[in-house]
């Protein structure tokens, strides 16, 4: 008889989606952050299926839809580093 072997470790998931996002890595910011990348990036991936037969406009809007794919890669990457900074704690005054 075959001997069974543990893949994972059990997870406790009771408190709901809390628990779920902390194990994927992921906060509800984080997954909002990657959503909008995923969006962005289908928009930029039918930006160049649309390219038209000529060529000047072609490079041009190609190069829009590279753009906006490079983009989408950046967001999805770095999106919670750089979004992090906008919704942290206000600064501090001058102390008088």
């Amino acid at each position: 008889m075959p001997k069974l072997t543990n893949l994972a470790a059990p997870q406790d998931l009771s408190t709901g989606f809390a628990d779920f996002f902390k194990t994927i890595g992921l906060t509800g910011g984080g997954l909002v952050t990657k959503g909008v990348a995923a969006v962005i990036a289908v928009i930029a991936v039918r930006m160049l299926l649309q390219l038209s037969s000529d060529p000047k406009t072609a490079l041009r809007k190609g190069s829009m839809a590279i753009g906006t794919l490079f983009v989408a890669l950046v967001l999805a990457l770095y999106g919670d580093t750089l979004f992090a900074t906008v919704t942290g704690p206000a600064p501090a005054g001058p102390k008088s």
